[in-house]
């Protein structure tokens, strides 16, 4: 067990450093800066004080033999590196996509309110424009009650006027039959007399006495002249 586990960190050592020897060379200060900067903190003494604490924490650790150091380590240290790693080159891509996400959500905010004050506007405009209704329900409360009024009137005197032309033509019919009747009476009247008179010229006193009173009038006349 223990021949492998010696040969299980060999062959990681190994690999560890043809990784790195395969790699871009960096400078140990710029190595070391990076690390710092991978560190949680604002400050360098904080970062600093993380990795001092870390790492007493580790010896102390192996020194009473609480923790032994072995291929499970490496490959603990080697996830830690890669997820950091990841974290580190993840960390811009988010932060500018979360801050344009929430550039978007505050300006859908800031449109939405703009939009809620100029519906508020015009429906404080429209209020206004509408203050005066009482004022002007009233007076076209009246002008229909004034209409109405003349209406009826209208109604009334096309009424009146309807029974005079009725009254009207009614005695027009009367006077009608009243002079058809006169008339008819008066042409009687005139037929009678001519009869009587006709009956009276055929008598011969008659006519003796309209010839004598004929020659009355002639004598007058003649002594006259």
């Amino acid at each position: 067990a223990t021949s492998s586990s010696i040969n299980a960190r060999r062959s990681i050592a190994s690999t560890w450093a043809r990784h790195y020897s395969t790699g871009k060379e960096v400078e140990p200060q710029q190595k070391a800066q990076s690390i710092i900067d991978a560190l949680p903190g604002n400050s360098f003494i904080s970062k600093t004080g993380y990795i001092t604490v870390g790492a007493g924490l580790i010896t102390w650790a192996i020194s009473k033999e609480i923790y032994v150091f072995n291929e499970e380590t490496l490959v603990l240290g080697s996830f830690i590196g890669i997820v950091t790693y990841l974290i580190k080159i993840m960390k811009q891509p988010y932060n500018e996509w979360a801050e344009g996400h929430i550039n978007r959500v505050r300006d859908i905010l800031v449109q939405a309110r703009e939009d809620h004050k100029v519906a508020v506007k015009e429906r404080v405009n429209d209020v206004n424009q509408l203050q005066d209704i009482v004022d002007v329900t009233k007076n076209l409360f009246e002008m229909s009650k004034e209409m109405a009024r003349l209406e009826a009137e209208a109604f009334e005197l096309k009424q009146k006027s309807a029974v005079s032309a009725e009254l009207k033509s009614v005695l027009d019919s009367w006077v009608r039959y009243e002079n058809s009747v006169r008339e008819r009476e008066q042409k009687e009247l005139a037929t009678s007399v001519i009869e009587s008179v006709k009956a009276q010229l055929q008598d011969s006193k008659t006519q003796d006495q309209i010839l004598a009173q004929c020659f009355k009038d002639v004598e007058k006349i003649a002594a006259r002249a």
